[in-house]
This record gives structure tokens, C-alpha cells and sequence, in this order.
């Protein structure tokens, strides 16, 4: 009887199943389910022991106050663990965090970290700071090749602020700009406490959309799964019209994979501005550079660009 008794226990158990055996992915499965309470309760022994999703989306649930009391202390708290261990997303909210809250040498360290890794929001903030001089040393093109890799990425505050800086930095700064790779996190400008005198912009350029809002309420899943995004369907590209020639075309972008330089051309190859012309995907060290023509003329690619409405400028075929 008693053999039946502890087996019934066991089975019982078993049926429960310990929380911390759970998975990160459980977690948000309960979470998209609005059950933020379990959601918590499967991420934090996890984020314990030390698992850096585990303690990115615990503090996701703690800066939002879903299955937790709000707590911004604890939120930075948990995303500093993350952080601490490389994740990439903990790196970009910690530091947007603690740039909404004035700690701008404290923001400026997890951003870069961030931003050398490709996120899109560290980039735009880190990558302004840099053109301006705001809190480390300036260096407009590397600040300018960092805004653009947000813009890429299709971050509509990078692509705005974009604009901003086509307006400042000449033709021949930006080219050069795009031909720069982004360095390891140990040759980057380090943030210092105070901005050295005289390097900053008259007009700095400020950050498009007030004070780089924080990511969607939504726990991040896995890299992987984050980055499957729905192929884009291809058009067929246009038929090159016998008159198109000339020693010009225009560079819509700098990008480290080919695919992606190939998925804006099919964005933009519907556009009747582009109607005879065509694609050239120009390999320029770790980056693939899209450029489209060809244009008799500098002015005439300069006017596509214009009708585009899309950042890119004339370059001379070599």
C-alpha cells in the first residue's frame, strides 16, 4: 500500500513537471497567450541559473509590469545579466534605458557593444552620437556607415535621420563612409564621460522619433527564429532599353550580405524611374554595394535619385 502510495506521488509529480525544467520558448508561448504570471514563473529559475533569454524577458516582464509589479530597477537589473553575457537584445534595451534616463557614458557602452553587432537601434543612436560628437570622439563617416546599417534594416527613424545627415556630409564623405567596415568592439570610440570641447557639430543632428522608443513588448524568441522574415516576392526585373548607357549610376546602399542588397533592388525595380536600367552588385571588401544604371550623366542619376525618394547618390562606373 505504501509502494502505491509514493508511485501515485511520483506520477503526480512527474504529471506537474518542475518549472525550471521548462523551456525559454514556454515561456513565450504563454506569454503571447496574455498568461504573463506563468510566463514569469517558467523564465526566472531559468534566468537564475543563468540562461541570458531567460533574463532578457524576465526583465521585458518587469519593465512592462506584466505577471510582475513594474519595476525599472530590477528590469535594468536583469537586463544587465543578459547583457553581461553577450545578448545582443539585452545590450540594445539596457542601453536605451539608461539613455532615457540621462546615464549617457553608461548607455554609450552597452550601445556600442550592440551596434557593432548589427542591432538596428543601437546602431541609430550609437552611430548619431558618433556624427555629432556627443560623448566620444567625433567621427562623422563611421557615425554615418552605422545610421545607414540601421536604415537598411528597414528602422524608419535610422531612414529619417538619414536624410538628415545626406543633407550635412558631402558626396565624396559619404562614398567613403560606405566603404568602411564596422570594427571589433575594442577599435571603436570609447564613450567618455563628458564630450571633449569643440567636437561636436554646430547642429548636431538629433535622433529621428523623440528619444529612440524601447522594443515592442514582445519577449524575443530565438536568433534564428528572429531572423526568418517572409521572402520577398520577386519581380521581374526590367528589360534594358537599348538607349541606357553612359559612365554613371546610382548607389542605393552598402550591405554585408548580397541578399540584402538584392532585396532592395526588387523593392525599388518596379519603380518607372529605373525602366531600363540595371542592377550592379559591386563586392567592396566585407560589404556588397547596390548600385543601378547606367546614367549618361551625374545630374541624370542625381535626378532618379530624387525621384526615387529613396537615399542613394551618383557614383562613376570604374
Amino acid at each position: 500500500m505504501r509502494y502505491k502510495c509514493l508511485v501515485a506521488v511520483m506520477i503526480a509529480a512527474a504529471a506537474a513537471g518542475p518549472v525550471s525544467a521548462q523551456s525559454v520558448k514556454a515561456g513565450i508561448e504563454a506569454w503571447q497567450k496574455a498568461d504573463y504570471s506563468a510566463a514569469v514563473a517558467i523564465w526566472k529559475p531559468l534566468a537564475d541559473k543563468g540562461d541570458a533569454d531567460a533574463a532578457f524577458n524576465l526583465g521585458q516582464a518587469y519593465r512592462l509590469g506584466r505577471g510582475v509589479r513594474q519595476d525599472y530597477s530590477a528590469a535594468q537589473g536583469w537586463f544587465e545579466i543578459a547583457a553581461r553575457k553577450g545578448h545582443v537584445d539585452a545590450e540594445a534595451t539596457l542601453g536605451l534605458m539608461l539613455f532615457q534616463t540621462g546615464n549617457q557614458a553608461g548607455s554609450l557602452r552597452w550601445l556600442k557593444k550592440a551596434a557593432l553587432k548589427g542591432e538596428p537601434r543601437a546602431m541609430l543612436v550609437y552611430g548619431t552620437a558618433m556624427f555629432n560628437g556627443d560623448g566620444m570622439p567625433r567621427d562623422p563617416l563611421l557615425g554615418y556607415r552605422l545610421v545607414m546599417g540601421a536604415a537598411e534594416q528597414g528602422l524608419e527613424p535610422a531612414r529619417m535621420t538619414l536624410q538628415r545627415l545626406d543633407e550635412v556630409l558631402p558626396a565624396d564623405q559619404r562614398e567613403k563612409a560606405l566603404q568602411l567596415a564596422l570594427p571589433a568592439d575594442d577599435e571603436a570610440p570609447a564613450p567618455v564621460a563628458k564630450p571633449t570641447k569643440k567636437t561636436a557639430s554646430k547642429k548636431p543632428v538629433e535622433i529621428a522619433a523623440a528619444a529612440a522608443p524601447p522594443p515592442k513588448p514582445e519577449p524575443k524568441k530565438a536568433a534564428a527564429e528572429r531572423k526568418k522574415t517572409p521572402a520577398a516576392e520577386a519581380k521581374p526585373p526590367a528589360r534594358p532599353a537599348p538607349a541606357a548607357s553612359g559612365n554613371w549610376r546610382i548607389q542605393l546602399g552598402a550591405f554585408s550580405q548580397k541578399g540584402s542588397a538584392e532585396a532592395l533592388y526588387r523593392k525599388v525595380s518596379g519603380n518607372g524611374a529605373l525602366a531600363g536600367r540595371k542592377p550592379f552588385y559591386v563586392a567592396a571588401g566585407a560589404v556588397t554595394r547596390l548600385q543601378v544604371g547606367p546614367f549618361e550623366s551625374s545630374a541624370a542619376a542625381q535626378a532618379v535619385c530624387n525621384a526615387l525618394k529613396q537615399a542613394c547618390f551618383p557614383v562613376a562606373a570604374k
